[in-house]
């Protein structure tokens, strides 16, 4: 099998939305993916916008040194779209030598973004001349063999979508169960009937202003668990899970469930919980698994382990209040003094083995995802051999 010059087998395209036919506009991730556009357009001659047609490729050939990465997608999920005029558009010449597909797992690979890295010119924010990318080199097997390769690997991508619609679907039964039980109070009486639609006892409360279930109390989060701050990033650290390092720290980030890194020792146990406490705060975190946290993390570990889970639903849902800082912020002392509907112990039990159900499955199937992946970047590996 030989390599071949990508620009031996592609076309540039450039069409442009002159009649405003098209109004679909579309954005392209660093990620290689298209996303719906969020740019300001207002004011904006959409007629000078590019169009994508389905199997085409556009991509952005700056910045490529300083983002470590050439963005650059196939379109699959529209027929047609427009696109900023800054990002080259190309279709491949004769797909019954080159699949669409097959080049974009090409482009997927890691060792794809590192050779355009190192082609990349003009500095730090180097970017990639439109003739060295041309110059830039793929195995072209047979278009059987092409046609094989793709296939496998959309065996295993097409797994992963089960796999997150699965995740899905279990999530929103979680979240329904806590509205049926903790809203709506239609929580299984003592004959397994809905409690408050057949009759139980309910009070008036005067700090939530409405009524709760006979028995039930609020009480201030500090009274039913532990908080802390998260710390300074420990002395043994490591980016990657090691032998030595297999404790994960988790920073205020959304992306990868804030994952920062790993290190040696776990300065919390599982079913703590995260709040981030600095930029986008309240956002919450269930942990699964003994960790560390730095900075603009608080930990909440409640006092008994049948209060995580419940916790971790009434937190995510409360509006934290900043308090008006410039940056959003937020403190122990702030969260402290937050009142939590507390139901009593044997409705939290029955609720904590209900919904540790439903989290064990999701657990399972984002273990089976994590294994595909590492399956998918196997697949993608031996493409430079061809799968021979």
């Amino acid at each position: 099998m030989s390599y071949k010059k990508i620009g031996d087998y592609i076309n540039l395209v450039d069409v442009r939305n002159k009649d405003l036919s098209i109004n679909k506009l579309l954005g392209l991730t660093v990620n290689k993916q298209f996303i719906p556009s969020v740019a300001n357009i207002i004011g904006a001659d959409m007629a000078n916008y590019k169009i994508i047609k389905k199997n085409q490729f556009a991509c952005s050939t700056m910045q490529v040194r300083r983002d470590k990465k050439m963005p650059v997608a196939l379109l699959k999920e529209y027929d047609e779209a427009i696109i900023s005029q800054a990002y080259p558009i190309f279709e491949i010449r004769n797909e019954s030598e080159l699949l669409p597909d097959y080049l974009m797992l090409w482009f997927t690979r890691s060792e794809f973004d590192r050779e355009a890295c190192f082609n990349a010119v003009g500095g730090v924010r180097g970017s990639l001349e439109w003739e060295d990318f041309c110059e830039m080199q793929v195995p072209i097997p047979s278009i059987e063999k092409q046609k094989e390769i793709v296939k496998e690997y959309n065996v295993v991508q097409n797994r992963i979508d089960i796999n997150n619609k699965l995740i899905e679907k279990l999530e929103e039964t979680a979240q329904a169960i806590y509205k049926n039980w903790f809203v709506d109070f239609e929580f299984p009486n003592k004959k397994g009937k809905p409690y408050k639609s057949s009759g139980g006892k309910m009070v008036w409360n005067e700090e939530l202003e409405k009524d709760i279930p006979l028995g039930w109390e609020v009480k201030e989060l500090s009274e039913i668990t532990i908080l802390k701050a998260g710390g300074d990033r420990p002395n043994i650290y490591s980016e990657t899970r090691t032998n030595n390092c297999n404790i994960p720290i988790y920073s205020n980030g959304i992306t990868n469930e804030g994952l920062y890194g790993y290190t040696n020792k776990a300065n919390y146990s599982k079913n703590s919980i995260t709040i981030s406490a600095r930029g986008t705060i309240g956002y919450c975190k269930l942990r699964n698994e003994d960790f560390d946290a730095i900075v603009r993390l608080i930990v909440v570990i409640p006092n008994k382990e049948s209060y995580s889970k419940y916790l971790f639903e009434y937190l995510r849902r409360v509006e934290f209040d900043n308090s008006g800082s410039v940056q959003n912020q937020l403190t122990i002392p702030q969260i402290s003094t937050i009142g939590i509907l507390l139901p009593i112990n044997d409705i939290l039990k029955e609720y904590d083995y209900k919904i540790e159900i439903i989290l064990s499955n999701i657990r399972n199937l984002q273990s089976e995802n994590q294994k595909l992946e590492e399956l998918k970047e196997i697949l993608l590996s031996r493409l430079a051999g061809g799968l021979g």
